[in-house]
């Protein structure tokens, strides 16, 4: 195993693999430069595709999005960022899709893509998991025939409170707001998207009062006022994440804001670029300001590490890239380096 050197960084990439290939890598970031090497890497899962860090950082869990979906454990050597399996277990539904942590490291949340469905696991000793204490399958379908004939529950994430669970179906045009209650999911609150939109991703801001949500087949960016105390989203924004004359197909993906909490990121596959919005520092509302090339296809998923750097891992063209962000105006400029990993899908960093 190489030891990493004081200026990298740990990040993890999932991808999509089979069981006899390399699946999990550990990545490292020369934080200064944007210089990218593999540090380790694991084979043994089925598309280990979504990842999560326990708040501590000492565990890593693990979505197989398969039919027989799991969320796997494991256990990281700090001084390496080697990974070693501890535990496993069923998400009872079909390919899950994404997975995340309570504050608090008492609960792992997963959701299940193609069963239309959301699990919850309560974590037990060493980060392991409890079988679930709860499933919901979701009932309906949306407007798209091809892409919304049922529900696809495509994210579920704790509030910042940790009371409430938040669930982007992106089959029924609806963000599902539950109460998080000792383990158990309570239907809360339902906020319906426009028809044929297809809600994604979901991050919260820092300051708890707003959260924006991405919806994949409209390829546009809801801004939403927060109010912790109800677990509710009121409707403030819709914005386009394609450049004004876009042309051809696509799709949204992902949703990053950057640490300073002024400019949120979002990706376009099909267009393959990373929109820049402007967040009012009053409103919440954004304003689209830039658009850069991903220099690659398919943009899933990216993530903001230290020194500013941010990681594209870019899926159908087998690398991800690293763009330096503007501390003043958020844009983003390529380092000049690539790293070549088969199918990336996500990339989560150590920070």
């Amino acid at each position: 195993m190489e030891q990493v050197v004081n200026k990298d960084t740990f990040f993890y990439i999932g991808t999509y693999a089979s069981a006899d290939q390399p699946g999990i890598y550990v990545g490292a970031l020369n934080s200064d430069t944007g210089e990218m090497r593999i540090a380790h890497d694991m084979a043994g899962v089925d598309n280990p595709s979504y990842l999560a860090l326990s708040p501590g950082k000492d565990s890593l869990y693990v979505a197989s999005e398969t039919d027989e979906g799991e969320v796997l454990v494991y256990r990281r050597d700090i001084s390496t960022g080697e990974l070693h399996l501890m535990d496993r277990k069923s998400t009872k539904g079909a390919s899950p899709c994404y997975v995340s942590v309570t504050a608090d490291g008492k609960w792992v949340l997963a959701s299940n893509y193609s069963s239309g469905s959301v699990s919850v696991f309560p974590v037990g000793d060493q980060d392991t998991l409890d079988e679930t204490s709860a499933l919901i399958e979701h009932t309906g379908r949306g407007l798209n025939d091809d892409r919304q004939e049922g529900p696809h529950a495509h994210s579920i994430q704790p509030d910042p409170s940790g009371q409430y669970a938040v669930v982007c179906d992106l089959g029924l045009d609806q963000i599902i707001v539950y109460r998080l209650e000792e383990g158990r999911l309570v239907t809360h609150r339902e906020t319906n998207q426009p028809p044929g939109s297809g809600p994604r991703h979901l991050v919260f801001h820092e300051n708890g009062k707003w959260a924006y949500v991405i919806n994949e087949l409209n390829n546009t960016v809801t801004a939403f006022m927060y109010d912790a105390r109800r677990g509710e989203l009121n409707t403030v924004q819709h914005i386009s994440t394609l450049p004004e004359g876009h042309t051809g197909e696509g799709t949204a993906a992902d949703i990053r804001i950057s640490p300073c909490g002024r400019f949120l990121y979002a990706s376009n596959r099909g267009d393959d670029s990373i929109v820049l919005y402007h967040i009012d520092q009053e409103s919440g509302e954004l304003e689209a300001v830039d658009w850069t090339s991903t220099l690659g296809q398919t943009p899933r998923n990216f993530n903001v590490l230290p020194g500013g750097i941010l990681l594209v891992a870019n899926q159908d063209s087998n690398n991800i890239v690293a763009f330096q962000m503007d501390r003043e105006d958020g844009r983003l400029t390529h380092t000049g380096f690539k790293l070549e990993v088969p199918r990336p899908v996500c990339i989560v960093p150590v920070d």
